[in-house]
């Protein structure tokens, strides 16, 4: 079995939005709290983060994460990158093998170049690059991981399937026919859904539900979500084939 833990569910804002009055903000339900978007994936003694957002620390924190194995990163975008520096605690030992499209590898030692330097200087995460192909299969550890290649409005980033599961976030376009032999069989699939307004770059939450539905994904569940549905709204409304996940959410899932 495989182990997801929800480290984040929220959007670039984060949930509540600075300023923001509105009721999902203001909510006091826990699971109307929403930091970036990330998850933890365990399967024995591996364990590897997908995105390392702004709150990576405090959510690794919470998580308890000892140890790294690998993070991948679906994209370069700031929510899903800006914690990188936190990896600095798992890197003391050996580099860290990040994974990425080559493009948004390349894109992110742009940004960290010092985190893939040689430079021997102690106080920042080393950081080894492991690009990888689009839809070929490649091995953290004790869990296979394959890129599933999806649109982010104009961009073109990775999602990321792991035995009968996926994590496929700011998602706008499935490319559902160069993908299907890497879609076939997932049963569990995560998948990111802004709102119930139609936006260019994101899913709403229709759409993923559509597009779980098409894939024949067994059980759905939302994440990425913004300010403007509150949790309970969204488990009442699509509850039970597809539920909004929330941050600290465990989910075991068969492998293949």
């Amino acid at each position: 079995m495989t182990r997801i833990t929800f480290l984040g569910t929220g959007t670039s804002h984060g949930i509540p939005v600075i300023g923001c009055t509105c009721p999902v903000c203001r909510s006091s339900d826990p699971h109307d709290t929403r930091w970036r978007s990330s998850v933890l994936i365990e399967r024995g003694g591996t364990a590897a983060v997908i995105d390392t957002g702004y709150e990576f620390r405090l959510q690794a924190l919470r998580a308890g994460i000892m140890h790294l194995d690998g993070v991948l990163y679906t994209h370069q975008h700031s929510d899903h990158l800006m914690g990188l520096d936190d990896l600095r605690v798992f890197t003391e030992k050996e580099k860290l093998p990040v994974y990425g499209l080559e493009s948004v590898l390349s894109a992110i030692e742009r940004i960290f170049p010092y985190a893939f330097s040689e430079m021997q200087y102690k106080g920042v995460p080393r950081l080894r690059p492991a690009a990888v192909e689009e839809r070929k299969p490649f091995r953290v550890g004790e869990i296979v991981f394959t890129a599933i290649p999806v649109l982010h409005g104009c961009m073109r980033i990775a999602g990321y399937r792991f035995g009968s599961a996926a994590y496929i976030t700011d998602v706008s376009d499935m490319l559902f026919e160069e993908n299907a032999g890497s879609l076939r069989g997932i049963r569990t699939l995560i998948i990111g859904a802004l709102r119930d307004k139609p936006h260019w770059s994101h899913f709403t939450f229709d759409q993923a539900v559509e597009a779980g539905r098409r894939i024949g994904a067994e059980q759905l569940y939302f994440t990425h979500i913004n300010h403007a549905t509150m949790h309970s709204d969204i488990e009442r409304r699509y509850a039970p084939y597809a539920r909004p996940a929330y941050d600290t959410l465990t989910l075991e899932v068969e492998d293949e």
